[in-house]
């Protein structure tokens, strides 16, 4: 097998397909508000880190010295987002030019003072308040009419994600308010002492790079609108908990590794007329002694060796031989 492998070397060089790790992180020990080291990443790489699942926890908790931190709290690119309120019906051809942005918050709203407040009430005072998503209260839902709409009292309690499947089942959609005329509508129907979930919701948490990683890993459950940015703190295994964006910690920057894929064609002489080439274990032992061998030459571990399939689903076919066809020249034509 080793004679055989050593030809595979000689003949192709590197063969079958190649290709490195797709993401690397790279841990900084600097001490950096959260807002410098996102510069820092995005300048020296590509972003602050984003975590898709446990497998990138358990890689930064293998990456992270402890002992080059002054904290064991490292800023990762998760952030919430304070501002990014819309309505719960998303259609622009609805809302006239600013009306999409239309608010009418009670003094010191939206404070996400219980986290997790990423949800709209409109109090019997005409005023809005953020509530989290354990809360229950009645709700307003509208039924639309072109650009009009005519708003309905639900009178159950409900959180607001079982109002919006009420509303969307039963009428157009949770109650979006427009203006002030609208505000006032559904203030009308307001009971007195109560408070009513209407369509405006926050996206809450987001990553620094744009991914739409839903994965979570919090060591206690965020609270607080001033500590909106996010580190993973290394002495509980990685978990997450929210920080103000303006303390100084070391962080965590990604890059992706530039995949590279190369097949080349290969031809083997076997030393045995009995050894079957296509045979799941003999590929598989081909591979292992053909990685070792390129680790041997320099190349490094990130590496991943294949064997490419041919249309018939084999890899390796035996090469027929060629016949030399005989040469003939044509006489000249006699004159």
């Amino acid at each position: 097998m080793d004679k055989l492998l050593l030809s595979i070397v000689v003949v192709s060089g590197l063969c079958a397909v190649s290709s490195p790790a797709e993401r690397r992180y790279h841990v900084v020990y600097d001490l950096k508000t959260m807002t410098e080291a996102q510069r820092h990443c995005r300048d020296k790489y590509r972003d602050l880190a984003s975590i898709r699942d446990m497998e990138d926890v358990n890689t930064l908790n293998t990456t992270v010295d402890l002992s080059l931190m002054v904290d064991s709290r490292a800023w990762i690119g998760l952030y919430s987002d304070v501002d990014s309120w819309r309505w719960s019906l998303s259609n622009t051809s609805f809302y006239k030019p600013r009306e999409m942005e239309f608010r009418r918050w009670w003094s010191g709203q939206p404070d996400n003072v219980y986290g997790e407040e990423h949800y709209t009430v409109m109090n019997n005072d005409g005023y809005w308040d953020d509530y989290p998503s354990n809360r229950s209260s009645y709700s307003v839902c509208f039924d639309a009419r072109g650009l009009n709409e005519t708003f309905v009292l639900i009178n159950k309690c409900m959180t607001w994600t079982e109002a919006q499947s009420h509303c969307r089942e039963h009428h157009t959609d949770l109650a979006s308010v427009r203006n002030m005329e609208e505000n006032q509508k559904v203030h009308n129907l307001i009971p007195s002492g109560y408070a009513v979930w209407i369509g405006l919701f926050r996206d809450g948490w987001k990553w620094s790079d744009g991914s739409d990683s839903s994965f979570r890993n919090w060591k206690t459950k965020p609270k607080g609108l001033s500590d909106t940015c996010v580190a993973a703190d290394f002495r509980n295994n990685g978990q997450w908990e929210n920080l103000n964006c303006n303390v100084t910690r070391a962080f965590i920057c990604y890059s992706d590794v530039t995949v590279s894929k190369q097949v080349i064609k290969v031809r083997l002489q076997k030393s045995s007329s009995s050894l079957d080439l296509n045979n799941r274990d003999v590929m598989e032992d081909l591979l292992k002694k053909l990685k070792q061998r390129l680790k041997d030459q320099g190349l490094n571990d990130d590496i991943k060796l294949s064997w490419k399939k041919q249309s018939d689903g084999k890899v390796f076919h035996k090469e027929e031989k060629k016949t030399k066809k005989k040469e003939t020249c044509a006489k000249n034509a006699e004159l």
